[in-house]
């Protein structure tokens, strides 16, 4: 994996990552919004700047860049368009998942599409019983002979129906297996008996379709499995370090957006004969969200290097960076909206459609009260204890 050395190096892939995200994505994050559209074409052309691998190996398109600087990218995609960016993150996790675990063939066949992003990738974890406790999922993957045979109900699935292939997370050991008895496999789009709920009527992310996903009786052939059998809620978990810090990146852009309509909005508003940027209760509240925003940053850096440096602790750094930078992404961009007064409730500004976005962030990947769960375990075991208090 290549790690960007220089500011300029760094400078030149946020600049065109800005640009991309000011022309293909800010532009129509409102229409896109209001009439549920999935902007498939320039998600393609996001693939041609090397958006669709962010983080995974160059030998089949990926960029290679370190999680450092993928946080970074994910920040600026969000400022254009949160929901978009959200999925380009759940699409780089699914990249990095088949880079990392995926043979030779599994590999060729999937990673030039997917990070030329010609095709989408879906991850398959949540079920409608069994969310938090993702171990305790229902489908199953039955053996015969060379081949699976998978059924089940994936819930709250982020491309479902767009994307060209399904990394789901099904039973192959007996009911009370737990997490070892989990395996990953590798489904296509057009396998037969995979099929596709109703679009979700969401609060927020209408730019990104979510739906359920039906496995009945859909047969792949053992090939398809993903790693080794019984690896598959590892191989999950893995990956959710990275989907952490990605979707706690995109928080801190969707609010830093709605901050600098902010910080615009109450200079050229008039009350009681003066800006409001000339009140002292508007600076002080504006003075706490950039300054929130900041202290949240840094620990989504601060996660970032734990990923890069493979540090024994970097499950918990990532699980802190994630509650805390969506915490204080939703509350900055809530409080923007209350700065705009009645027009933050129009649509026309848009800071009514990033509070929405960034709603759901505090949710998925692990709900922020499963990051506390994560923490506080950490830190009541010694070695934990001992680890943060060096850390301190």
């Amino acid at each position: 994996m290549t790690t960007v050395t220089t500011v300029d190096e760094r400078e030149a892939i946020l600049g065109a990552v800005r640009e991309y995200a000011e022309t293909e994505l800010a532009p129509y994050a409102s229409e896109r919004d209001e009439k549920h559209i999935f902007p498939r074409d320039a998600l393609q052309r996001g693939g041609d700047l090397g958006l669709g691998g962010i983080y995974v190996g160059e030998e089949f398109g990926g960029t290679g860049l370190s999680r450092t600087d993928t946080v970074a990218i994910f920040e600026e995609l969000a400022k254009g368009d949160p929901a978009v960016a959200a999925f380009i993150s759940i699409h780089n996790m699914v990249v990095w998942m088949i880079d990392s675990y995926g043979d030779e063939t599994q590999r060729g066949e999937w990673l030039p599409q997917l990070t030329a992003m010609s095709e989408f990738g879906s991850y398959c974890l949540t079920e409608p019983g069994a969310g938090s406790d993702a171990a305790a999922l229902a489908t199953r993957a039955v053996r015969d002979g060379d081949e699976y045979e998978i059924s089940g109900v994936k819930q709250f699935i982020s491309g479902a129906g767009e994307s060209g292939v399904y990394i789901v997370m099904a039973r192959t050991g007996d009911a009370g297996s737990g997490a070892s008895g989990i395996s990953a496999f590798l489904v296509p789009a057009a396998a037969p008996g995979l099929s596709f709920g109703a679009l979700e009527k969401k609060m927020g992310w209408h730019a990104q379709p979510t739906r359920q996903v039906i496995l009945d009786g859909v047969r792949v052939p053992a090939s398809a499995m993903l790693g080794d059998e019984g690896r598959g809620f590892a191989i999950a978990m893995s990956a959710l370090n990275g989907g952490r810090l990605n979707i706690a990146a995109c928080s801190l852009g969707g609010a830093q957006w709605a901050l600098d309509r902010a910080v615009q909005y109450v200079h050229e508003r008039i009350a009681f004969g003066e800006p409001l940027a000339e009140k002292q209760s508007i600076l002080f509240q504006i003075a706490d969200m950039r300054t929130d925003l900041q202290a949240a940053r840094l620990m989504v850096r601060d996660g970032a290097q734990a990923v890069d440096e493979h540090a024994p602790d970097a499950t918990m750094r990532c699980a802190m960076a994630k509650r805390f930078a969506t915490d204080a992404g939703f509350d900055v961009a809530n409080r923007a909206l209350q700065l705009h007064g009645g027009y933050g409730y129009l649509q026309d500004y848009g800071i009514e459609r990033v509070v929405r976005d960034l709603r759901v962030h505090q949710i998925l990947e692990g709900t922020n009260e499963i990051m506390r769960l994560i923490v506080g375990r950490e830190m009541l075991r010694p070695s934990g204890s001992a680890t943060m208090r060096r850390a301190s």
